[in-house]
């Protein structure tokens, strides 16, 4: 499936993700950097109600937050891990199979660990504001 939006209707591409995954609990977002992994993500978590801010866990690694109905939506964000065992060392793994939505940001330094019905999203910038979203179902 493949979303074309730009920025300023991001909440759109939010929703379609949001609807063609409601089965599937871990959702990894490639991208370069600027590409707006986070920006979506944000837009995910609003669709959700979540009423935390929603930021880049770039150093925390993982952010928790409480959805509008009470449940727990990790981002996680692999930028500054070096591979797999520093990804289960901070409690990432624990993460992925706990059974709560997992968004997840650079997935690919710890590509092992994600359970294999993971979502896989490609976005991509195509210009100022332009963006193409692929989801991998």
């Amino acid at each position: 499936m493949v979303v074309d939006f730009t920025l300023d209707a991001i909440g759109t591409a939010a929703t379609a993700l949001l609807s063609n995954t409601a089965t599937r609990n871990v959702i990894a977002f490639h991208g370069e950097m600027g590409a707006g992994k986070t920006t979506l993500i944000h837009a995910i978590c609003e669709k959700l109600g979540v009423k935390d801010a929603v930021g880049s866990p770039t150093f925390s690694i993982i952010n928790e937050y409480k959805s509008g109905a009470g449940e727990t939506v990790y981002h996680i964000d692999l930028y500054r891990l070096k591979d797999e065992q520093e990804a289960i060392n901070a409690g990432v793994e624990d993460c992925l199979y706990s059974g709560n939505l997992c968004l997840v940001e650079w997935p690919e330094k710890a590509p092992g660990i994600f359970p294999q019905d993971s979502i896989h999203c490609y976005l991509k910038s195509n210009g100022d504001n332009a963006r193409k979203l692929q989801i991998n179902l």
